[in-house]
């Protein structure tokens, strides 16, 4: 630390300008399982972060193709699996949905990109607490193993729903897997949330106190405020799930009765006795539409980053993109109440939950027309991470569309238990989450591994994906709308879902396309690792700090020489500069613009 005080050029005083303890601080690891396994390193914890989805996203969506087979033919014997009965059709609901929205949606946004380019972004060494980064990792790992486990216990995996509504979670007895397949579920999710929770804190904590000199918060990339505001928004909403899954335990093995009221099971009574079953759902939700937002915020910031630049244009409002984020952030806790319109509330509560249900389109709305604002008039070039950035914004709105719909009380009533609710969160939730993680994938590489992805097939991944998408997820609204139910195992007997056979199959058909078109992500993920063309610092000639390092960039990030920030991420096309886009670390151009 000799010299310290000298400009900041050494780690420490540059980043804890206030004096603070370098808490990040540590020396690059020489072992194998320091360096790759119990790493402190955030570059390498974004990784593990990232292929922990990986694995998770392929199990995810063995099981919807294991659902779709099930819907169209009902009595198929499957090699390995035999015949998929109704209450295992529901256990695939459940499973499919936990490990979709926990273990690919919150975990490969934020756990792994976040990680790896937070610190990178902002002109961090690392992230605030490495241990702590370590100990979030492993303990999401370990809540993974606990979820797959369900499968392999007496009586299997829960078939309670993703959403866990009481009683049927609640009573051992309620019905196959409910036992300690359900137990384990909810022991997951526990583990994940304290994970969440450990992350969180280190987030918010790293964007605070350790930005670079000049980094002021109004010149993070729009990714770092995403990843921030999904901060927040973890360490508020996963606490109150984490609380919940503790009661739920708790009424299942110890005989409480929070969520469980006088009930009987077969005649017989439970023992159980002034549980609500409401107050579940209240709990869950007020985690769960956060959660929504935890999945999607980082795919927007994302989605703002490769639009300007690839457009060569500054972002369209920046400040109205921070504030939207903010808004968005804030509005999320207050509409938990519109999943529980069918739950027998008040008119004048659904009245409210519905207001800021519309309410938080306006941040939504402002975002999409920034995103049109900043491509307009722009030099587009249209790479893969722009395509996909691109196919973002076309599904958010897509999915969005149908929003307003499910936010009148008087609407979702009927729709409520329909297929068009499962359509329009994959749209905006699901699928436009994923299109941010690939567009972020195809970006990054480069700065991640040192060489570049192969062309050709991201944009066969991308056409297959787009177009496979709408294929399964447009002809789902019109089949809610013509009221086929959600979590029924089969209906092709019911004599008025009949006429929606043929769609089914069409929507089957359509995810088997889409889900073997992913086999061109994986291939040139893993083959470009070894065999791409190899990669220079800046290929996008983009503008953040992650740009101005070494490829793959160095154990502390900057090689020992802490950049120091004097322009905004967003500086492309700025008259008097020398080329058509200022790094945040050049001179400062003095031109009027």
């Amino acid at each position: 630390m000799a010299g310290g005080t000298g400009g900041g050029e050494t780690i420490t005083m540059a980043t804890h300008e206030s004096g603070l303890p370098a808490v990040h601080e540590h020396a690059a690891p020489q072992g194998f399982i320091r360096k790759w396994v119990f790493s402190l390193d955030h570059k390498v914890i974004g990784l593990q972060y990232y292929f922990l989805a990986l694995a998770a996203v392929f199990v995810g969506m063995f099981l919807s193709l294991l659902m779709r087979i099930h819907l169209i033919w009902p009595a198929a014997t499957l090699p390995l699996l035999g015949d998929i009965k109704p209450e295992t059709y529901l256990t695939l609901v459940t499973m499919h949905g936990t490990i979709m929205v926990f273990f690919v949606l919150t975990t490969a946004p934020q756990g792994g990109f976040g990680n790896y380019f937070l610190p990178i972004q902002i002109g961090a060494p690392d992230m605030a607490f490495p241990v702590l980064n370590m100990l979030s990792f492993w303990t999401t790992f370990l809540g993974f193993i606990v979820m797959i486990a369900a499968f392999f216990v007496a009586g299997g995996a829960p078939l309670h729903g993703w959403t866990g509504y009481a009683p049927l979670s609640a009573v051992q007895s309620a019905g196959p897997g409910e036992g300690l397949g359900a137990d384990l579920w909810i022991i997951s999710i526990a583990i994940f949330c304290i994970g969440a929770l450990m992350g969180a804190l280190n987030f918010i904590t790293t964007t605070l106190d350790m930005r670079a000199k000049g980094m002021t918060l109004m010149r993070m990339p729009l990714t770092c405020w995403a990843w921030f505001v999904t901060a927040i928004l973890g360490l508020l909403a996963f606490g109150v799930l984490l609380s919940a899954g503790i009661l739920l335990l708790m009424d299942r093995n110890l005989g409480t009765s929070f969520f469980v009221p006088l009930i009987t099971v077969n005649g017989q009574l439970t023992g159980h006795k002034g549980g609500s079953p409401l107050l579940w759902q209240h709990l869950f939700w007020f985690f769960g539409h956060p959660e929504v937002y935890i999945a999607i915020l980082p795919a927007m910031g994302m989605c703002s980053q490769l639009l300007s630049v690839f457009s060569r244009k500054p972002i369209f409002g920046y400040k109205a993109m921070v504030y939207a984020i903010l808004g968005i952030g804030f509005l999320g806790f207050m509409v938990w109440g519109h999943h529980m319109f069918m739950s027998g509330m008040s008119p004048y509560t659904a009245f409210a939950f519905s207001i800021m249900t519309m309410g938080i389109g306006v941040p939504s709305a402002i975002k999409t027309f920034n995103w049109l604002g900043t491509l307009w008039g722009g030099r587009i070039r249209f790479a893969s991470p722009m395509l996909f950035a691109i196919g973002f914004v076309s599904l958010f709105v897509s999915g969005g569309i149908s929003g307003p719909f499910l936010a009148q009380p008087v609407l979702d009533i009927q729709l409520h238990d329909t297929a068009f609710v499962p359509a329009h969160f994959h749209l905006i939730m699901g699928v436009a989450s994923i299109f941010g993680i690939f567009a972020a994938t195809y970006y990054w590489f480069p700065k991640m591994f040192g060489r570049m992805m192969n062309e050709t097939l991201a944009r066969w991944h991308f056409f297959i994906s787009l177009i496979g998408t709408y294929a399964v997820f447009m002809p789902m609204h019109y089949a809610g709308m013509a009221g086929q139910p959600r979590r029924y195992s089969q209906f092709t007997e019911v004599h008025y879902l009949a006429s929606l056979i043929p769609l089914n199959k069409f929507i089957t058909f359509a995810a088997f396309v889409t889900i073997a078109g992913q086999l061109f992500f994986v291939v040139n993920l893993f083959w470009s690792m070894f065999k791409g063309p190899k990669a220079s610092d800046n290929p996008w000639e983009a503008t953040t700090l992650e740009w101005t390092t070494a490829t793959p960039p160095p154990h502390d990030n900057f090689g020992g020489k802490t950049p120091v920030v004097h322009n905004g991420p967003y500086e492309y096309n700025v008259p008097g500069a020398p080329r058509d886009y200022v790094m945040q670390n050049d001179p400062e151009i003095k031109a009027a613009h």
